[in-house]
């Protein structure tokens, strides 16, 4: 097993695992091919549909990739709040002629089976969101010689994460866009993340394994100056939204940077989990009463956001986005590695000259 992330791959620079169709397996097939590591999203689909994925980028590309699963969620939403909430986006259903989704509609996400699949075919890297698997898990995964990384959003979680027995640790500052990878869901600290270096250094200072840092990067120099701070290797999420391979709707890639969306906001609008997205009318509408209720709220408003995407309405769409989002570079993936990995070696050279004088 490698001691760190990147004995698998040439640049320190991980392609983050987005769901609901972003992730696809070319954005991971063109990433690894340049030398990064791609990664697909096993969130949201079933544990079939994951290993259709992975036999499409097997035959895509050679190189080392990952494939994230979330963690299945505690049930601790309140069906009243849900119900609450239910009936305040019926006028949302009636606007978009559909029907709400159903907010009972699980809450593994398929995650055992996905793990067999896992086990019984294994990839290169697995990556765990929303939580710490357990150490049986992490221990399998490494006798069929599968490198484990989880998330953390603080040093404390950082630390259950290596407690656990996985080989490393991404630190997620709260810059980042799309879901926080808490491990527990606590509606008091809305609001309270860590920004990515903050974090990164106590994370760095907390835990033994390697850290990778996520959240908000956009450019080789922001690369290069999270290496400085300890991490092993940068995670890039909305930088890779706009990629040419990648599978965002046309009206998400082009809202990145649109100047009718000019900041990007924490909600549990569309998920009932806080994730930051671009804000835009669902989310000014919606966001400030949605309960903390996930998966329920996701899947309650799936229907919601299939039918503002098929409507052409960006308004009424999960616009997932890091606080970067006006960086975003509409390049093919591959490009886009490769321009990253000259900004961070000429950033490099930079502080190698600035120490030489």
């Amino acid at each position: 097993m490698p001691s760190v992330p990147t004995d698998l791959f040439p640049h320190p620079i991980v392609q983050a695992p987005m769901a609901g169709g972003v992730a696809v397996p070319q954005l991971a097939a063109a990433v690894s091919e340049a030398g990064g590591l791609g990664f697909l999203a096993a969130g949201y689909k079933t544990a079939d549909g994951m290993y259709q994925e992975i036999k499409q980028l097997r035959g895509l590309t050679a190189r080392p990739f990952g494939v994230n699963l979330f963690l299945p969620q505690p049930e601790t939403a309140d069906p009243a709040a849900v119900g609450v909430y239910a009936h305040q986006l019926a006028g949302e259903a009636s606007w978009y002629e559909t029907e709400l989704g159903d907010p009972d509609s699980g809450r593994d996400d398929g995650y055992d089976a996905k793990l067999a699949v896992l086990l019984d075919n294994p990839v290169p890297v697995v990556s765990f969101h929303f939580g710490v698997p357990a150490r049986e898990v992490l221990d399998s995964l490494r006798r069929v010689g599968t490198y484990t990384l989880a998330t953390a959003t603080t040093a404390e979680e950082a630390r259950a994460v290596e407690r656990a027995g996985a080989d490393a640790v991404i630190a997620q500052g709260v810059e980042a866009g799309g879901h926080q990878g808490t491990h527990r869901d606590v509606p008091e600290a809305d609001g309270s993340g860590v920004g990515l270096l903050s974090l990164v250094a106590q994370v760095r200072e907390s835990v033994g394994i390697p850290v990778v840092a996520a959240g908000g990067i956009m450019r080789g120099g922001q690369i290069a100056a999270v290496l400085a701070a300890g991490a092993a290797a940068a995670q890039l999420g909305t930088a890779f939204v706009a990629a040419h391979e990648s599978g965002a709707h046309a009206l998400h890639k082009q809202a990145l940077t649109s100047p009718l969306y000019v900041r990007t906001e924490l909600t549990r609008a569309f998920s009932g989990r806080p994730a930051r997205a671009l804000v835009n009318r669902f989310l000014r509408e919606h966001g400030p009463y949605a309960p903390a209720a996930y998966p329920d709220v996701h899947h309650l408003t799936a229907p919601l956001r299939k039918a503002a995407a098929k409507a052409g309405d960006a308004q009424g769409m999960a616009l997932w986005a890091g606080q970067g989002h006006r960086m975003a570079r509409e390049l093919p993936a591959g490009q886009l590695v490769e321009v990253l990995a000259a900004e961070l070696a000429a950033a490099r050279a930079a502080l190698s000259d600035g120490d030489a004088r």
